[in-house]
């Protein structure tokens, strides 16, 4: 069965920092490329951050550049986003997905596999 499993959300204050990983099973993470998305209440899901399958080329939406960092372990099958500096704006349901687009991902149709969410709250 194909799955990502998202896990590490939480409560934060701002100025604090949080990991959130996906691993995925059933398939092998490091053939897709692989993205990070959000969706705060009341808001449209939103493209957070992306590595593009063909050259590892990573893309990071302008509100989070300098913040957030997403990466892959290939050996664990997992991918991860790393977010540091992060203000009450930034709560939201993380989601990760994974994309057999050869390159850089951009549309949630481009991405073929997607994890449950998980939810960030950063408090004020």
């Amino acid at each position: 069965e194909v799955q990502l499993v998202e896990s590490g959300g939480g409560l934060v204050q701002a100025g604090g920092s949080l990991s959130v990983s996906c691993t995925a099973s059933g398939f092998t993470l490091a053939d897709y490329g692989v993205g990070w998305f959000r969706q705060a209440p009341g808001k449209e899901r939103e493209r957070v951050s992306a590595v593009s399958r063909n050259n590892g080329r990573t893309y990071y939406t302008d509100s989070v550049k300098g913040r957030f960092t997403i990466s892959r372990d290939n050996a664990k099958n997992t991918m991860y986003l790393q977010m540091t500096s992060l203000k009450p704006e930034d709560t939201a349901v993380y989601f990760c997905a994974a994309s057999s687009y050869w390159g850089m991902p951009i549309l949630e149709t481009e991405f073929n596999y997607w994890g449950q969410g998980t939810q960030v709250t950063v408090s004020s």
